[in-house]
């Protein structure tokens, strides 16, 4: 694998000590070995590609799942838990300008239908996900991001839709104070545990009949004929089509084509030990809310049912013991500037993961260039418990040859390259310094 990271960002030690380890055991997969003919060879074992293969074993396509650690290691085993509306960094109104107002209404739309789809499949297995929250709330941070917000409330309340908005001096009264000027909610998504939600998926793509691997990296795919050979390192799986799920965790020679054009960056969290209910009303925060801040940089944070409380942020540029050290002591000093009455609550647990930018900053779904029968689906900025199980769907209707049966836009449908090839981290640190400034 060639990745751009040092290897300690894709060893133990960023996601050592993550919370949602504790709740539940990680089910125990089989690795690949020998030489097995599928279907559909899918790389990675996270939401997109849990998702892709439960979709595909249902309708009966002989589906193998390789994921290169245990499962729930990447990212859709340690991030935030935030079931929400995103995938894109791009506002509206930007959208609509770069991709004309029908890709942008259609994408928009599968926002919508990914937080749905998730919601629904929590129904149908009866997965038991710690869920809660009625929609995400934003805070603003700044008396500037406040006049934004009035606006943007204004603008739904213009277009007919639901408006769920308060003044600085509400903030309290619903359980939600801090340094903060006012809050929007989208009555759209729910918090969750996501390891939990990962493993209900993982058991429903099983009984469907998807072959589910740990330890089993694809190290090389070829094409031979019509077909693809994926290698793993005690095997190889013979494939007429393969989906690469990689998101963050990807390599850049798996396939070529993703080289450059993907951009890892990390995100870092902790969550504290329970909260008293004097605590609880000390701070003033006792809403059950999803919520987070205005910030470009921005931080998340929400009371969990168990009532401790989880706050992530950016992570470092670097990676490294000594960087995570660093990140880890920069996230617990955000969290006591914000809420100050809990200086002296421990943190239990704090973690870090890769989520994955692109350069248009919108995700892509859909086939590999000039390697027929491949498919890749990733780049979720952040949001990929939604956005993740909804493009493994729609990647389910690709790899089949369907026109996909949920809002797909032409706005998921082009990959850019970054500047700087391998070297393009050197972009992220003066893009970290001017959205700073800005915030």
């Amino acid at each position: 694998m060639r990745r751009i990271y040092p290897d300690y960002a894709y060893g133990s030690g960023p996601r050592d000590n993550c919370w949602w380890d504790k709740t539940i055991e990680a089910p125990d997969w089989p690795e690949q070995r020998g030489e097995e003919k599928v279907d559909v060879a899918i790389v990675g074992g996270g939401f997109t590609g849990l998702s892709a293969a439960l979709h595909l074993a249902q309708d009966g396509t002989n589906v193998a799942v390789l994921e290169a650690e245990s499962p729930g290691w990447g990212a859709s085993g340690r991030n935030g838990g935030f079931c929400c509306l995103g995938g894109s960094k791009l506002r509206g109104t930007t959208l609509r300008r770069r991709f004309g107002i029908e890709a942008a209404e259609t994408y928009e739309a599968s926002e919508v239908a990914a937080v749905n789809l998730v919601r629904q499949l929590l129904d149908t297995y009866g997965i038991e996900a710690e869920t809660h929250s009625h929609g995400e709330t934003q805070l603003a941070h700044s008396p500037k991001a406040m006049t934004r917000l009035r606006a943007e409330a204004h603008a739904m309340a213009q277009a007919g839709e639901p408006v769920e908005f308060l003044e600085k001096h509400q903030l309290a009264e619903h359980g939600l104070n801090g340094p903060f000027y006012g809050a929007l909610t989208t009555p759209v998504g729910f918090g969750m545990n996501p390891r939990k939600y990962l493993f209900g998926l993982a058991q429903a793509a099983k009984s469907a009949g998807a072959n589910l691997f740990q330890h089993s990296p694809a190290i090389k795919i070829t094409k031979q004929g019509e077909s693809f050979v994926v290698t793993t390192p005690n095997g190889i799986l013979r494939a007429g089509q393969v989906v690469i799920a990689t998101n963050g965790y990807s390599s850049e020679d798996l396939p070529p084509w993703l080289a450059g054009r993907y951009m890892p960056t990390q995100s870092t969290a902790m969550v504290t030990r329970v909260l008293t209910e004097n605590e609880l009303q000390a701070q003033g925060w006792f809403s059950d809310q999803m919520a987070y801040d205005s910030r470009n940089l921005l931080h998340y944070f929400r009371l969990m049912p168990n009532r401790r409380f989880l706050f992530g942020m950016r992570g470092g540029l670097m990676s490294s013991v000594r960087a995570e050290t660093s990140i880890r002591r920069h996230l617990r000093h955000d969290f006591e500037k914000m809420f100050p009455a809990w200086g002296s609550v421990e943190t239990t647990h704090c973690w870090s993961g890769m989520v994955c930018l692109s350069r248009n900053l919108v995700p892509y779904v859909g086939p590999v260039p000039e390697m027929p029968g491949m498919f890749a689906g990733l780049c979720y900025h952040g949001n990929g418990v939604a956005m993740g199980t909804y493009t493994g769907h729609l990647l389910a209707n690709l790899v089949q040859g369907r026109v996909p049966d949920m809002p797909y836009s032409k706005v998921v449908q082009s990959m850019p390259k970054f500047p700087l090839g391998r070297a393009r981290r050197l972009l992220m640190p003066p893009a970290y310094v001017a959205l700073g400034l800005m915030d």
